[in-house]
């Protein structure tokens, strides 16, 4: 499972790259890059953490676990490191998209660096609610579509929050996981026009986005490690 969603993720990045600089005059970045790993891990972090306790629980090995001298956050934390390690190797393989703008052209390096930033913090985030939906049932395509959904919903917060107002649409808005962009208009591909993911694409390092971030990976990953505690209850 883990090399198909690789293999996915580098052949969808690799075509918003490629549709990103393909137009006369393009700029030198990786925006167009950007907007395809923002879009698809959407789907490619329930993937790959669909399995990490679904399946434990499927074949009876998370008793084992829980009743060995290891504690129920040190099994979460020991499955998502994994799993962001993963993340981590198909990011790295992006790479090559640094290297052929650097050959081709002249690219500024602020906004590719944060980009990565950005694009890490925000798949450890994705990657954190997609363990949480693992933690809910036995049944993998359950936890992928549990973990898509709210993933999707945060994403699209934005949309809400435009059709409400005063403090409700402040709140609704500030959920928003990734970028507002429109990934099927080739005339404003890859360009991010807002949410947390905003200022890591324009070369910006805020405060706020990466404590978003954080906050987010740190409250499913706790709520992971509760449901684990309530199965000594059942």
């Amino acid at each position: 499972m883990a090399y198909v969603v690789a293999a996915s993720f580098l052949a969808i990045t690799g075509f918003f790259f490629v549709a990103s600089v393909s137009d006369p005059f393009s700029e030198a970045s990786i925006r167009g890059y950007i907007a395809g790993s923002i879009f698809f891990m959407v789907f490619l972090s329930p993937a790959l953490t669909m399995r990490l306790l679904a399946e434990e629980q499927k074949l009876g090995t998370l008793e084992l676990l829980m009743t060995s001298p290891i504690r129920e956050w040190e099994i979460v934390i020991g499955k998502f490191i994994a799993a962001f390690v993963m993340l981590a190797l198909m990011v790295a393989g992006t790479f090559y998209f640094v290297v052929v703008l650097a050959w081709y052209g002249d690219p500024d390096i602020g906004p590719i660096l944060t980009g990565y930033l950005g694009v890490l913090l925000y798949g450890g985030a994705t990657l954190a609610i997609g363990l949480m939906a693992s933690a809910l049932s036995s049944n993998q395509l359950v936890s992928l579509v549990v973990g898509a959904g709210l993933l999707t919903g945060l994403t699209v917060s934005n949309f809400v929050a435009d059709r409400l107002t005063g403090a409700a649409q402040e709140i609704v808005s500030n959920f928003q996981l990734g970028s507002s962009f429109s990934v099927f208009d080739t005339s404003s591909f890859g360009v991010v026009e807002g949410g947390h993911f905003a200022d890591f694409a324009r070369g910006i390092i805020s405060v706020t986005d990466i404590a978003y971030y954080v906050s987010i990976t740190a409250v499913f990953l706790f709520i992971t490690v509760v449901l684990l505690e309530s199965r000594r209850w059942r």
